[in-house]
């Protein structure tokens, strides 16, 4: 006869803490800091999470990651996502912050306190992830996601990735 394990809270996040977010694969969705809560109760998986983005393309995936995840452990995931509560990269982890260093994308300043402006983005304040200077210039506000601009140090010269500060 099997035994049965009883899935835990703790064996929930651990699991979490494996799948990747489908834009940027080299962070999980734990070190992103988009799961906000998990309650497990009789069988049941509850997950509330917070995009990065309301429109954000990878809501879909994250769902499916995070159930078929759930469903490896032997438990029913209700995944909800929460769209009145916002996210902002403060919330990503200082490990997550420096798997984005790691693999060639500058991680978010912290937060000022009020509105970020555009002029703030265009600073060269932004350190690169390569050699570490802060001579960097923004080249395009859009990069390819919503959350993600492009800038370029002139000090290596390597066009680099910097995750916007939300």
């Amino acid at each position: 006869m099997a035994l049965s394990h009883k899935v835990t809270e703790a064996d929930v996040w651990a699991a979490l803490a494996e799948i990747p977010d489908p834009e940027i694969p080299v962070i999980s969705l734990i070190d992103l800091g988009v799961v906000k809560d998990v309650e497990v109760e009789e069988g049941i998986v509850r997950i509330d999470f917070t995009p990065t983005f309301m429109g954000c393309p990878a809501l879909d995936a994250m769902q499916r990651a995070m159930e078929a995840k759930i469903a490896e452990l032997g438990a029913e995931a209700d995944v909800r996502v929460l769209l009145d509560d916002s996210w902002s990269t403060d919330k990503i982890t200082p490990e997550g912050r420096e798997k984005l260093r790691a693999a060639g994308f500058a991680p978010p300043a912290p937060r000022p306190a009020g509105k970020l402006e555009l002029v703030q983005l265009r600073s060269n304040g932004f350190r690169c992830p390569y050699c570490g200077s802060t001579e960097t210039r923004l080249d395009n506000l859009f990069g390819p996601t919503p959350c993600r601009s492009i800038r370029y140090c002139t000090a290596c010269r390597q066009p680099f990735e910097q995750f916007k500060t939300i």
